[in-house]
């Protein structure tokens, strides 16, 4: 991972980014260089809509990638617009095999810098653990350097922190069944709690036997794999909070479909990645253990594999979960909502001030809004609810509000059991929120991430595959409480 440290003055041999609206040239590049900026300056403020936004140049060895930004904009949008651009200069800087780049910020607004720092860190991430042609694939970026800032120490460790947390989810999600099953997932949230001093208990089948964890025990029925359910933990002694925040997230390590096999040509292809907002969780805990956060949060991570084999729940069976209540299962593929109402259950216990749930959960939510955005949903307080909304906005991993009303459980109601696993023909994301709302006596607020939490074409710093999506959200929304 490229680290993002900070120096004061730019190296003259070295690549930069330059963020500027009003350009000095302090580079020392040639006047006609200087000139062209300039003018291209002159042109923006007079006609902005038609003028580049972009200026790249490589001169003497050195890639120079100028930004012109409008400071009055608004702070998101400028800054994933800074972001994206980061992206744009850390493929420049590969591309010419350069090692370093320096960001030089000339419009003195320090969030700009971390965001450019951000986009670069996020964008240099590489999944070739298992390619070994491709020692001349690997990305060359080791060190992004911020150069003429005054941004205090501790805000570049917990961007480097965060980062390697994203990174570390987009490594779990693109790993295979095959390396990575239950207990191998489960095992590494162990290695991430020794590493950043946060606790880790994993609950094997025998003791989510004895808690009768039916939803969890039933999806993993025609596994050949045992099923995990880690608890994790970080409780600073003197948090904010008096009630821990809960985060629940879904450790489905591939999902088949079940005997519900899905229908869809190549659709179990990315299936793979059913655990992202497992990978969420115990990675924005890694990131919050590693900055230590002042607040205590709860991570509870269900985790098994979706099989047709040996004695698979069938579409028609009768499941009673650790609540005791039962489900009549019509369909396998919706296995997700299965496992995480045990552990929205179990979490109980804690009495939360709030849970949030996070998963790859309905296609709905993709069909509904694509891969721009998360579908949120849920019954917390309007004051925690616009806190998650506006982190989202924050770190451009935003939240799209479903309605959450009640009418939508008619849909759920079961002839022979107390529910089903599955509402309509219609708003399938929402009756699936409202299932898993039923085993809840807490603030709650459930995460839809189907969209986002896989792409198959890069998109600025989000890679092709695993995109870490939550890990970033998670810890600018507890950063900030």
């Amino acid at each position: 991972m490229a680290q993002v440290q900070v120096k004061n003055k730019v190296s003259e041999s070295s690549n930069v980014l330059i963020i500027t609206s009003k350009f000095i040239n302090e580079f020392g590049l040639p006047d006609k260089v200087a000139d062209y900026i300039s003018a291209q300056l002159k042109e923006h403020k007079e006609n902005p809509k038609e003028t580049k936004k972009t200026l790249t140049y490589n001169y003497i060895g050195k890639y120079i990638s100028i930004l012109i930004v409008d400071t009055k904009k608004e702070k998101n949008s400028l800054m994933e617009q800074v972001r994206k651009h980061g992206a744009i200069a850390a493929a420049g800087v590969n591309a010419a095999k350069g090692s370093e780049i320096y960001i030089y910020n000339q419009t003195k607004s320090d969030h700009l810098s971390l965001a450019a720092a951000e986009g670069i860190a996020l964008a240099n991430y590489q999944f070739l653990d298992h390619k070994p042609s491709a020692k001349n694939e690997a990305n060359t970026l080791q060190k992004i350097i911020i150069a003429n800032s005054s941004i205090a120490n501790h805000k570049i460790a917990e961007l480097n922190y965060v980062v390697d947390a994203t990174n570390k989810a987009r490594d779990l999600v693109n790993e295979p069944v095959n390396i990575l099953n239950a207990t191998g997932l489960a095992n590494a949230f162990v290695q991430m709690g020794k590493d950043a001093g946060f606790k880790v208990e994993v609950f094997n089948k025998e003791k989510i036997t004895k808690l009768k964890m039916g939803g969890l025990l039933s999806v993993n029925a025609g596994s050949v794999d045992e099923p995990t359910f880690t608890v994790m933990e970080y409780k600073p002694k003197h948090a904010k909070n008096k009630k821990p925040y809960v985060l629940v997230g879904k450790g489905v390590v591939y999902d088949t479909g079940g005997l519900s096999l899905k229908p869809t040509a190549n659709s179990m292809d990315m299936m793979k990645c059913d655990m992202a907002g497992g990978a969420a969780v115990g990675c924005a805990l890694y990131a919050i253990a590693k900055a230590k956060l002042n607040v205590h949060v709860i991570g509870l991570v269900p985790a098994t594999d979706n099989r047709p084999g040996f004695n698979a729940f069938a579409p028609g069976d009768i499941i009673t979960m650790m609540n005791e209540s039962t489900v009549e299962m019509l369909n396998s593929d919706a296995e997700g909502r299965m496992i995480l109402a045990d552990a929205l259950h179990y979490a109980k216990r804690y009495i939360p001030e709030l849970t949030i749930d996070l998963a790859t959960l309905t296609g709905a939510a993709v069909a509904a809004i694509g891969t721009f955005a998360i579908v949120g949903m849920g019954n917390a307080g309007e004051k925690q609810k616009n806190k998650l909304i506006e982190s989202g906005y924050a770190v451009s991993e935003k939240i799209a509000e479903f309605p959450f009303w009640d009418e939508y459980n008619e849909t759920l109601k079961s002839d022979i059991a107390d529910q089903k696993n599955l509402g309509g023909p219609y708003a399938g994301s929402i009756t699936a929120g409202k299932f898993l709302e039923k085993f809840t006596d807490y603030p709650y607020y459930h995460l839809d991430i189907a969209g986002p939490a896989f792409i198959t074409t890069k998109d600025g710093y989000r890679p092709k595959g695993g995109t870490g999506v939550g890990v970033r959200l998670l810890f600018d929304f507890f950063k900030n409480k």
